[in-house]
């Protein structure tokens, strides 16, 4: 039987999303013939429509964990952008509580500015004050490990590798308590510590009654960090239970169909 004391977090209802985007004759033709196609009102030639995400309904709850799997394009990362308010739903509804906070591998920091500032700036978009970002400063930069190998947070975010910048962002994000936390990525960009600390912190989130979402493409990531999880195949909720059932079926299926 359902434990009926659960408090939802998030409720996605027939969660559709379709955007457009141009093909690769989209721009053929030049200015004349662009401006012949704005003066007639003619469809854009090579514009698709991709329908990402097809009546996925789910209900996560306080202090779960929960991995969205698939293959590359399978929704995953769109479901979440809708999640997030940042990608507009063409039908269903999705129902948060609180304002979810997504952080992904491509997250906007200013590359030009320097770690320093960055996470001055993550913080305070976050909606820390500056005096909780004084206090929690140390910590975070600790906790990325980015200057182990030197003073990394003096330099502009251009010099950091891939990694190195995923961390910051996951840091900056992990510094703040959230209702709902979702994370693209950013576990499967660091060593073995990192991602240690990175479990232990989400555990904390949990513990305190938040939600977390992780994308990833890292099976045992998923099995180690989360309690549920989500298999989306072709924009279709697949499966969506135990974390262990769950991947393995995933795993069963992508075997079968090398």
């Amino acid at each position: 039987m359902a434990d009926d004391t659960r408090v939802p977090t998030v409720i996605a209802d027939g969660v559709h999303v379709i955007y457009k985007v141009h093909g690769t004759g989209a721009r053929k033709g030049g200015a004349t013939a662009a401006l012949s196609r704005i003066f007639s009102r003619g469809a854009t030639p090579g514009m698709r429509e991709v329908h990402a995400v097809k009546g996925v309904s789910f209900t996560a709850y306080e202090g779960e964990a929960i991995g969205l799997i698939g293959s590359n394009g399978s929704g995953k990362s769109t479901l979440l952008k809708a999640i997030a308010g940042l990608q507009p739903v063409a039908r269903g509804r999705i129902f948060s509580h609180g304002q979810p906070s997504l952080l992904g591998v491509n997250a906007a920091l200013m590359n030009d500015l320097t770690g320093e500032r960055n996470v001055i700036l993550g913080g305070l978009a976050m909606g820390m004050s500056r005096q909780q970002i004084r206090e929690r400063y140390q910590d975070i930069v600790d906790f990325s490990g980015i200057n182990e190998k030197g003073d990394f947070i003096s330099l502009p975010m251009r010099t950091y590798s891939s990694g190195m910048g995923a961390r910051l962002r996951f840091s900056i994000a992990a510094a703040k308590d959230h209702d709902v936390l979702m994370i693209d990525e950013a576990l499967a960009t660091g060593d073995a510590a990192f991602q240690r600390r990175s479990q232990a912190r989400i555990e904390e989130l949990r513990e305190r009654a938040g939600t977390v979402f992780l994308v990833s493409h890292a099976i045992n990531t998923v099995r180690e960090t989360c309690d549920r999880a989500i298999w989306l195949d072709s924009g279709v909720l697949r499966m969506d239970g135990p974390a262990d059932e769950v991947c393995a079926a995933y795993e069963a299926s992508s075997r079968a169909g090398a």
